[in-house]
C-alpha cells in the first residue's frame, strides 16, 4: 500500500513507534562490542606473549664450537633432544643440601628425547654422581677426564652439561632448558598443588623438609620441592642420587598430568598463572627463547599418549669399595645402548626399560590393587622383589646400595640378601 493510499490515522490517536531504528541500534552495539572485545583479546595476548617472553632469557650456544656429534635424520620428521636441568640455586637456612650452602649447581639433569613421528617421548635422568669426562669446548677451561656428572654446571653452566652430555653419549642436543629451583614450587601452586602417592612422612629436620603422607598427598609448591630434592626417606640417609631421581621422575609424571587436565586447562587463571611462573623460572638457549617456539613443540606432543612418555634412569653401577670412587657410578653398557637408540631415534626395547623406567600414567590406587603401592607395612620386605620384577635390585644393581644405611656394605653383597632390603616403596618414597 501507497502512501498516498494509506489513510490518515484520526486525530488525537496515540501514534506507532518504530522498530526498525531499535533493530538497528542493538545490532550496531553488538557489532562494536565483538569488535573491541576482538580488539582487547589480541592486544591483551600479544602483551601476555611479549610479557611470558620477556620471562625467559636465552644463553648463546656459539661456545660449543662445530665439532658435535652427528644428527640423524630418517625422512620422517625431526627427532628432538632437548636437555633440562634444575638450577638448584637457593638460600635460607636448612638449604645446604649434599653439602652445597646456597645452592652450587645442578643436581637434575634429564635429557627429552622426542622421536621425530612424535608418536614417543623419553626422559632419561642421569645421575650427578656419575664419574664422566669434561670437555673443553663449551666450557671454557681445559678438558678433565674423571669428574662428577653435576660440576660441569658449576665450571661452565648449562652450555658446559650440554658438551659434557655430548662428548659422552655422542647424542646431538638440539636445545637446553634450566628450571630454577625456587620457580618450581611457583609452577605447583599455580595449578593448586599437584597430587602425589606418598607412602610414609618424609622428614629430615636438619633441612625443615617435610612431606606429608597420603594416596594421593596434595603437595604445595614448598611441599614439592622438599619431596623432588630430600635425601632422607624416614630415617634413611640415600648415598646417591637414585632414590631422589625416581621420585623426581614421579612427581614430573603427576604434573604432568595435572597440567594436561581439565581442572587446570579449563580454568583460565590456572593457565595463565601456571604459564607465567614457569617462563619466569626458565633459561634456555637463545634459539629456544620464545613462548611461542615452546608452544610448538608442547602442541607437537598433544597427541602423546601418557604411556608412551617414559621415564628412564639411565643405568649405572657403583665403583668397586677399594676404588677412589667409592660411592660413585659409572655409566654400564645397557646405558651405551640407551644413548645409541636415542641417537638413531629408535624404540628403546623393554629388556633395557625393565627396572629402569616408568611412564606418565598415574599408578594404580593402593585401594584397588595390592601392587608396589600398597601403605607399608601391608606386605614383607621378602615380598617386595617379587610383587616388583621390574625394579628387583639384580634389574637394578645401582639403586639397592645407595638406599642402604651401611656405606661399607659392598654393592655385590647387597643384592644377595633381598629378604632383608625394606619395601623399595619405602626405600625411594613413592608408591610404584
Amino acid at each position: 500500500m501507497s502512501d498516498e493510499s494509506r489513510p490518515e490515522a484520526p486525530v488525537g490517536a496515540p501514534k506507532r513507534k518504530g522498530k526498525a531504528a531499535r533493530k538497528h541500534t542493538v545490532g550496531r552495539v553488538i557489532l562494536i562490542t565483538v569488535v573491541v572485545l576482538a580488539m582487547v583479546t589480541g592486544l591483551g595476548t600479544i602483551y601476555f606473549i611479549r610479557h611470558l617472553d620477556g620471562n625467559i632469557e636465552g644463553v648463546s650456544l656459539d661456545a660449543l664450537g662445530d665439532d658435535r656429534p652427528e644428527k640423524i635424520y630418517k625422512g620422517n620428521g625431526e627427532p628432538l633432544n632437548i636437555l633440562v636441568m634444575g638450577d638448584d640455586t637457593r638460600s635460607g637456612e636448612g638449604n645446604d643440601i649434599d653439602s652445597e650452602a646456597g645452592g652450587g649447581g645442578s643436581d637434575t639433569t634429564i635429557l627429552v628425547h622426542l622421536s621425530a613421528d612424535r608418536s614417543r617421548a623419553y626422559a632419561v635422568s642421569i645421575p650427578r654422581d656419575s664419574i664422566v669426562d669434561r670437555p673443553e669446548d663449551g666450557c671454557g677451561s681445559a678438558a678433565v677426564s674423571d669428574v662428577m656428572w653435576n660440576a660441569a654446571y658449576t665450571v661452565g653452566g648449562p652450555v658446559c652439561t650440554m658438551a659434557q652430555l655430548e662428548a659422552n653419549a655422542d647424542v646431538f642436543v638440539d636445545h637446553f632448558v634450566v628450571v630454577d629451583f625456587n620457580g618450581f614450587g611457583d609452577m605447583v601452586d599455580a595449578v593448586g598443588g599437584v597430587p602425589v602417592c606418598v607412602p610414609e612422612d618424609i622428614k629430615d629436620p636438619a633441612h625443615a623438609i617435610f612431606v606429608p603422607k597420603g594416596d594421593p598427598s596434595l603437595l604445595t609448591g614448598d611441599e614439592a620441592l622438599d619431596y623432588v630434592r630430600a635425601r632422607y626417606v624416614g630415617e634413611r640417609i640415600q648415598q646417591n642420587d637414585i632414590s631422589r631421581i625416581r621420585r623426581q621422575q614421579e612427581f614430573i609424571g603427576a604434573l604432568v598430568r595435572e597440567v594436561k587436565s581439565a581442572g587446570t586447562l579449563t580454568r583460565l587463571d590456572k593457565v595463565v598463572n601456571f604459564l607465567d611462573a614457569a617462563t619466569k623460572s626458565l633459561t634456555t638457549d637463545d634459539e629456544l627463547d620464545s613462548v611461542t617456539r615452546i608452544g610448538k613443540i608442547a602442541l607437537q606432543l598433544q597427541n602423546v599418549g601418557l604411556d608412551k612418555i617414559q621415564f628412564v634412569t639411565l643405568p649405572t653401577d657403583y665403583f668397586s669399595s677399594d676404588s677412589e670412587f667409592r660411592g660413585k657410578v659409572f655409566w654400564t653398557p645397557e646405558a651405551t645402548q640407551i644413548w645409541k637408540l636415542i641417537k638413531n631415534d629408535e624404540v628403546i626395547p623393554a629388556r633395557l626399560l625393565k627396572g629402569n623406567a616408568t611412564s606418565a600414567e598415574p599408578p594404580a590406587s593402593s585401594t584397588e590393587t595390592a601392587s608396589p603401592s600398597t601403605p607399608p607395612g601391608s606386605e614383607t620386605p621378602s615380598e617386595s622383589p617379587s610383587e616388583t620384577p621390574s625394579e628387583t635390585p639384580s634389574e637394578t644393581p645401582s639403586e639397592t646400595p645407595s638406599d642402604t644405611a651401611s656405606p661399607s656394605e659392598s654393592p655385590s653383597e647387597t643384592p644377595s640378601s633381598p629378604a632383608t632390603t625394606p619395601p623399595e616403596e619405602q626405600i625411594f618414597g613413592v608408591c610404584a
